[in-house]
């Protein structure tokens, strides 16, 4: 299987805004107002472009969850 891209959803204090980043590159993808707009109804997987591992982190910084798109690529345990 393929390595799917990367990307963090986190908060920037001094945009005051949630910004989805790509890992590899820390180029931003798209912000958001608020992080209940950026996880509703597939926002992130239109994002993310259908495939990608998103992890979504509080505002502390640490990791609340990850998810990745399409749901069948994720990894076996």
């Amino acid at each position: 299987m393929a390595k799917l891209p990367k990307y963090t959803l986190s908060h920037d204090d001094t945009k005051k805004r949630w910004v989805l980043k790509q890992d590899s590159t820390g180029q931003s993808v798209k912000t958001f107002a608020t992080k209940a707009a950026a996880t509703k109804g597939g926002v992130l997987e239109r994002a993310v472009g259908k495939t990608g591992s998103v992890k979504i982190k509080k505002r502390n910084g640490k990791i609340q969850e990850e998810r990745t798109y399409p749901r069948t690529a994720d990894p076996r345990l």
